[in-house]
Parts: structure tokens; sequence; C-alpha cells
């Protein structure tokens, strides 16, 4: 299996090449990463060796517990956005589940309207059953929440917007 790691470092590596495609074949799995267009975000699928995956236009990840690669789960595609150059966007820094709450019955980090510091904790996003704090990097306001609570989110997707 292919940790998170490697495969964010295999990203930013082909992110920052003139290869527009990679694909890496062991025993067990499969993994292929293809370059967006300039109207997709990157994809990034992998699937048990010999086992067919479908690429869509946005990031999917497919692990040994799918039962076949048409099983995966819709994923939303971000409709036209308005202007917002002057918000700045904090983004995902890794697939996983998105959560605005340390728990269930916790109240959630932010809503529109709370302000933020660089080290304020905005929300979680888990990956591979690991809970990950993401930080708003930035002092501001959360002018928009971009992702629902339990929605699974991209390497590089925007959650949230602050006004700075």
């Amino acid at each position: 299996m292919f940790k998170l790691s490697e495969v964010k470092e295999l990203i930013k590596l082909i992110d920052q090449s003139s290869l527009q495609e990679l694909e890496i074949q062991n025993d067990n799995y499969r993994l292929a990463i293809r370059k967006p267009v300039k109207s997709e975000v990157l994809t990034v699928a992998a699937a048990p060796a010999g086992q067919a995956y479908i690429p869509a236009p946005t990031l999917s990840v497919l692990s040994e517990q799918l039962a076949a690669p048409s099983a995966s789960a819709p994923v939303a595609v971000p409709a036209a956005e308005p202007d917002t150059s002057n918000l700045h966007r904090i983004v995902s820094p890794m697939v996983g589940t998105f959560y605005q709450s340390p728990a269930p019955d916790s109240p959630v980090f932010v809503n529109i309207g709370s302000k933020v510091t660089e080290k304020s904790v905005v929300c979680i996003v888990e990956a591979m059953k690991l809970m990950n704090e993401i930080e708003a990097e930035v002092k501001g306001e959360i002018v928009e929440i971009l992702v629902d609570n339990g929605q699974l989110v991209e390497y590089g997707q925007p959650l949230f917007l602050v006004k700075k």
C-alpha cells in the first residue's frame, strides 16, 4: 500500500515537473497520477493490481477495501466561483474527511464571522484514521465555509475563505 506522505510527495514532484502522467505498479497495488487540465483538479487513483480504475475529474483514491472501482463515492464538482482574489483560502493539506468539530457532540471550531489567528484550529481532516487539526495560518475573519461536515476533501481543496 502507498503511504499518504509518499503520495503527497509524488503529487508535488509531478506538479513541479514537465511530466503529465505517472503510473506505478507493484504486486498488490497500482497508483496513477495525472496532471489536471485547466478545467479539472489533480487526479490520483490507486487500486489493487489487476483491477481497472476510473479516473475522475477530481482527486480520488481507491483502496483495497473497495470491491470494485465503480463503488467509489460520488464527488462534488465545484461550480463557477465568484471573485475571491482578496480573500485567503485555507486549503486541505491532504485527502481525508472534513470535520467542523473535535467530536460529534462538541461545538464547531469556527462559524462564518469567527475571528481567527494564525494558530487557530479551524477544522479536522481525518486521513487514515488519524485526526489532523488544520490551523488558519492567517489572522482574519471566516467569511465562508466551502465544505460540509463529514465531506470527503482533496489535497489542495479550499475549505474556508478568510478576510484578512
